[in-house]
């Protein structure tokens, strides 16, 4: 059977995306136990790190869909992890915060660096930079691509 001309490519995109969810799996089997999710790790760790902010904002930086953030952020204050509350500037836009509980959680969670480490660990570094380059020029051309406005 002829190899495709585009199979390197394929299996390059195939391989990303494989290795994506394993690593999102295995984070997800890392915090089951304190029940929370990948995404709802991101946005304490978010907050951790730089404190209060505007949910919209999360939006952006996370690049989460507005109704999924806002399905997340519920859930998160139900599990009394985070507030969110009207910003003082403007009324119409919400600050989120890590509450006293969810700070204690941060606390305890565990360090999730060891994904990366079962990840790479015996990769030669040189070969992780070229992975690393050929994803970044990949993403850099279709992010631009689609600034443009075209998908063909």
């Amino acid at each position: 059977m002829p190899k495709s001309k585009h199979a390197d490519r394929d299996l390059l995109g195939a391989w990303t995306k494989r290795c994506y969810f394993a690593g999102r799996a295995a984070m997800d089997a890392a915090l089951r136990p304190y029940d929370l999710g990948s995404v709802q790790w991101y946005v304490l760790h978010h907050l951790s790190q730089s404190g209060p902010t505007m949910q919209r904002d999360l939006v952006r930086l996370l690049e989460i869909e507005r109704a999924t953030m806002s399905g997340i952020i519920s859930t998160l204050v139900r599990k009394g992890l985070v507030d969110q509350a009207p910003d003082q500037t403007d009324q119409r836009q919400k600050r989120v915060c890590l509450t006293a509980a969810g700070k204690k959680l941060w606390a305890a969670l565990p360090d999730l660096s060891f994904i990366r480490a079962l990840a790479f660990d015996g990769i030669d570094k040189a070969d992780i930079e070229t992975a690393v380059r050929v994803l970044e020029t990949a993403t850099k051309q279709l992010e631009d691509h689609l600034k443009k406005g075209t998908v063909q």
